[in-house]
Order: structure tokens, then sequence, then C-alpha cells
């Protein structure tokens, strides 16, 4: 079964998902029957392109790779799709499937939204990593889904590619979550653990992440714990039945923690970890982010490095913990991968 795609945003999680295309073709098809044609890609810095026959992946790659453009790709002929806007594009493009891969903004969820109501309108479903619709709107996305007979998948809005809500559809389905805590940041991760194992100061360890290209040269939606505000915001309103925004939950980054109080916390048998929470109790819905004293006990306080992780309380296996990479190029890909999967599982049947 083939699937047409558009790309709305081809930075680094495009090229991964593309990547992932290019390498994983005939085992997708062979063992999924599942097939891709991606039609259009529309992206502000790199260019736009609507091929209804299909772009070539591995020759748009290697045009990215050397630092062309995407209009480059067509050697020299005229370029129907050039100047055209990502609202135009999702329009006039035969897409299945919109890939919305554009930058995140927290405040507004712009033009990303925009992007995905269009699609939704459009009778094209979508998929996406971008978290602020996710974070701002995903029950009014979501219904806008449901009642066009669409998907709106956000995989790789949580914990990259680790798999999250996919997990709860068919692994622990059945279970009620009774509440959700977790280390959702990488970047606030690593800082912690560089002060605690290498006795770094902050500054010191900020100025590492910075390096390795952990954190942003302003780091400040890391370390002041507004992506894990986000990301917690998006488990409460799908998983715990909420309808709440980043600013209905309180936020406490980890800029004001120093070297001396996390060595001696670890004295007394405990770490700091930012913790992003979320609880339902008597009807009653919160959730927070925070610098936490975890016992070594924990399974979340010894997940080290740049890592994410999360528990989930459950009400027929009590406490299940899962962790892995929450960030990445193909990491990130294949979230959206494994969201394009679940829709051809949804539709095969």
């Amino acid at each position: 079964m083939q699937y047409k795609i558009g790309l709305i945003g081809c930075g680094t999680v495009g090229q991964g998902f593309l990547e992932i295309l290019d390498k994983k073709s005939e085992y997708l098809s062979n063992t999924f029957n599942f097939e891709t044609k991606i039609v259009a890609i529309c992206d502000t810095l790199k260019g736009t392109l609507l091929i209804p026959e299909g772009i070539n992946i591995r020759k748009l790659l290697q045009l990215l790779s050397n630092g062309n453009k995407i209009d480059e790709y067509l050697e020299g002929k005229p370029n129907e799709a050039g100047g055209m806007e990502a609202l135009e594009i999702i329009e006039k493009c035969d897409a299945d499937i919109i890939a919305e891969l554009t930058y995140t903004d927290i405040e507004t969820a712009e033009p990303a939204t925009s992007h995905i109501k269009k699609a939704l309108n459009a009778g094209k479903h979508v998929v996406t990593s971008n978290k602020g619709p996710a974070a701002l709107y995903y029950a009014e996305l979501n219904d806008l889904a449901q009642k066009n007979n669409l998907f709106f998948m956000i995989e790789g809005t949580v914990m990259s590619g680790t798999p999250v809500f996919n997990l709860f559809e068919s692994g622990l389905a059945g279970n009620e979550i009774k509440e959700i805590k977790g280390i959702l940041n990488g970047t606030t991760n690593f800082i912690l653990s560089k002060m605690e194992e290498e006795n770094m100061d902050y500054e010191e360890a900020l100025r590492m992440a910075q390096k390795l290209g952990y954190a942003e040269a302003d780091p400040t939606a890391d370390v002041e714990g507004y992506d894990a505000l986000a990301k917690i915001v998006i488990l409460t309103n799908v998983f715990l039945g909420g309808n709440i925004k980043p600013s209905d939950a309180k936020r406490e980054g980890i800029s004001a923690l120093s070297k001396e109080e996390i060595l001696n916390i670890k004295e007394e048998g405990f770490r700091y970890k930012l913790i992003a929470s979320a609880k339902k109790e008597s009807g009653s819905i919160s959730a927070s982010v925070s610098p936490q004293k975890l016992p070594l006990s924990d399974p979340l306080a010894g997940v080290m490095g740049a890592r994410n992780a999360l528990t989930f309380d459950l009400d027929l296996l009590g406490n299940v913990t899962i962790q892995g990479p929450g960030a990445g190029k193909i990491e990130t890909g294949y979230s959206i991968l494994t969201d394009m999967l679940a829709i051809h599982h949804h539709l095969s049947k």
C-alpha cells in the first residue's frame, strides 16, 4: 500500500525521516506492505518542491548534505512550486499524509497549528513532532481529525522516537493511568549529570551541553523548564483527559541549583532530577515541572546523560518505567515513521 506524503519543514527531523525511508524502503515494503512517495516539500529556508510523480529521496538528500537549496533538484527546469507558501502546498499537493515538521513556538503554536488545520480540513492525515500545537490545541485538533475520519498523530512530541503514545495503543492498552512523572528534557539531565559526576559548576556544564549540541545558544527553554512543561501538558491532556495549557501548570527550572546542593544530597542517598509530573486525583488534574530529590532506588534517578524516561503509575501493572533517547535526527525521524505505520495499520484492517 503506497502513501503519498508531503513534508512541511525539512530540517533535522525531516531529513532524518527521509534518511530512514531511503535506507529501509525495501524492508518496510516487504515486512509491512508500506510504501511511500514524497510528493511535496516546503521549507522556509531550503525551498519548495511539488512533484506529483514523486521526489527521488537519495538525490534530494545529497543536495541538502552539500548545502544546496531544494530548488536545485530540478536542475534548472522551471519550479512551479517556487514561491508557494506552506498552506498553498498543503492544499495543492495530492498527499495522503502531511508531516508537519516546522519549528516549535510554545507561546502561539504557529504557523504549525494553521498547517495542521489546513491539512485536516483538506482530508489529509497529519503526523507531527511539533510540541506547540499538541500542547496548546490537542483536543481541538484531535476532534477535527475525528470529525473528518482522519488521524492526528504526535508520537515525536514528547520522547522523540521512544514510544509513548503508540505504546498505549497496544502494549499497555487497557490500563488506566493514575500518575505520570519523568525526565523529559535531555539537556537539563545532561547538565545535572555533569554537575554531580564530574564536579562541574552549572555554567561549565551548560557550556559543555552547548558545545555538544544538546543546548541552544539561548538555553532558556530547556534550563527553565519550558520544554519539559510543554511535554507534560501534552501527556496530561492525552492520557489523563485534561484540557490544560502550559500557563496552567507550575514550572521551575534548574538554573538556581548549585553544585554544592547536588553533591550534598548525593551524600544523603538522593539525586536531583528535573521532574515533569501529572496526576489525576478526586476529579482534579495537576501538572508541574521542578527539580526534585529522588532516592537512588527510584528508576528515574539512574537515568543519566541526555536520555529521557517516564514512569507511569498504572491501575493494573503498578509502576512501569520506559527510557530512551529524547532527541536526535534519526530518533525523531523514526517517530514520524512509527506514526505513519500506525496509520497504515489502522487503514489496513
